[in-house]
């Protein structure tokens, strides 16, 4: 946009001072040729009297050759009888008009010829030439040509200069309302643009704004009602953890470990409720792995299933939090013992890498009835299921700028989830 802006008005400005700087070159041009000619014909009228009272021939000669020595013209003045005094020229057709009573002037080669016709009663005593040479016509043009020149090349200068700082502002301002729209885009609803930018771009920055407020208030919304939400929901369950306290020790343990299991889930919903729009915090994936992994060895060995860990050793922090990051391993390891057979192998592996890490969860089942890229649409299952697990899993992915793969086997699946860095202060 900044070098569009300078090509726009360097063309204006080239336009311009062609339009202004040629007539005036031509002006000036026109200007020194006048001057040069008006002079050299005040110098001939001059000698006009002399020539047509002075009998003396040689005082006659002295003075033409003063004046045309002293002068930058060549000055001839012819009488009859052929005698001619002054510089050396011959009787062109213009002096020849002059001897008919006719004064004129002409453009010759080399430069300029004026002739003056004597008169007396009798008539033409005498003819007085001036010839102006091209040197004298053009003398100070150049100068003046150049002076023009150096006067266009500062004003287009100048004006590249005041348009310069006119765009810097123009893209300084563009580029920060791209920065606050990616900043609101990533979550940052703290972003503001600068309203006090020039023209359209401040009601630009106004209007995005009011729409980071109003998505700020609506998400406020969004976290009061689930608040209420799980208000509501919690008494119910306090009622049934009572109730459940009452019945044998086995069947009450049982049943209270599954009311804390749904009051953990909606505490979770809580808290990422709260935390959308906010700064992601870390977690150690390798930990949470390990964790979960171990969470579903048991019911990998009740369900005769051969599990292969890989896990490297250290921490291998991502942006996420420990919750959706539980959820996302959890929606693997669930798809495979949803939609595998019984005694079918699986594998976990988390694999560092320089832009951050990669889990992978394959196994040997029969596989995704339809095209891979299906599976990753919110609500499209091809077993029956919600749909919901695997659109988790990417959701998690992107959160951390990266992404997820669905790679199919002869026979198995094998899932592929990059995840970000974790980015340094």
């Amino acid at each position: 946009m900044r070098r569009r802006v300078l090509l726009l008005v360097a063309a204006t400005t080239l336009l311009v001072l062609v339009a202004f700087l040629v007539p005036l070159a031509l002006l000036v041009r026109g200007a020194a040729a006048d001057s040069a000619v008006q002079q050299a014909t005040a110098q001939a009228q001059a000698l006009t009297s002399l020539v047509a009272t002075t009998t003396d021939r040689a005082a006659l000669d002295v003075t033409v050759r003063q004046a045309d020595a002293t002068s930058g013209y060549d000055v001839t003045v012819f009488l009859t009888r052929g005698v001619r005094f002054g510089a050396p020229a011959q009787r062109s057709s213009l002096v020849e008009l002059a001897w008919r009573g006719t004064s004129a002037s002409s453009d010759v080669p080399g430069g300029r010829e004026i002739v003056f016709a004597v008169d007396r009663p009798a008539g033409v005593v005498g003819v007085i030439r001036t010839f102006v040479p091209d040197a004298e016509l053009t003398r100070g043009v150049a100068r003046a040509w150049l002076l023009l020149a150096a006067l266009g090349v500062a004003l287009l200068a100048v004006s590249l200069v005041v348009a310069d700082r006119m765009a810097r502002t123009l893209v300084r301002s563009t580029i920060d309302l791209a920065a606050v729209s990616h900043r609101l885009g990533r979550g940052e609803l703290i972003a503001r643009a600068d309203m006090s930018a020039p023209g359209e771009l401040g009601v630009v920055a106004g209007a995005l704004n009011g729409l980071a407020g109003r998505i700020t208030g609506l998400l406020r919304e969004e976290r009061e009602t689930i608040a209420d939400l799980s208000h509501r929901v919690r008494t119910p369950l306090t009622t049934l953890r009572m109730e459940a306290e009452s019945l044998p020790p086995a069947e009450a343990e049982r049943i209270v470990a599954g009311v804390e299991a749904v009051n953990r889930a909606v505490t979770d919903v809580i808290q990422q409720a709260r935390r959308r729009g906010a700064e992601p915090s870390g977690v150690d994936a390798a930990e949470v792995v390990r964790e979960r992994v171990a969470f579903w060895t048991v019911l990998a060995e009740d369900t005769e299933r051969e599990l292969t860990v890989d896990i490297g050793p250290g921490a291998l922090p991502v942006p996420l939090a420990r919750a959706d990051l539980e959820a996302c391993v959890d929606a693997l390891l669930g798809n495979v013992f949803a939609h595998t057979p019984n005694g079918t192998p699986f594998a976990v592996r988390l694999i560092d890498r320089p832009g951050g890490a990669t889990l992978v969860v394959a196994d040997a089942g029969p596989g995704l009835p339809g095209p891979p890229t299906g599976a990753l649409r919110r609500g499209v299952s091809g077993s029956g299921s919600s749909g919901l697990g695997l659109d988790i899993v990417r959701r998690a992915a992107e959160n951390t700028g990266g992404s997820v793969r669905l790679v199919p086997g002869s026979p198995g699946l094998t899932v592929v989830v990059e995840l970000g860095p974790l980015a340094r202060p």
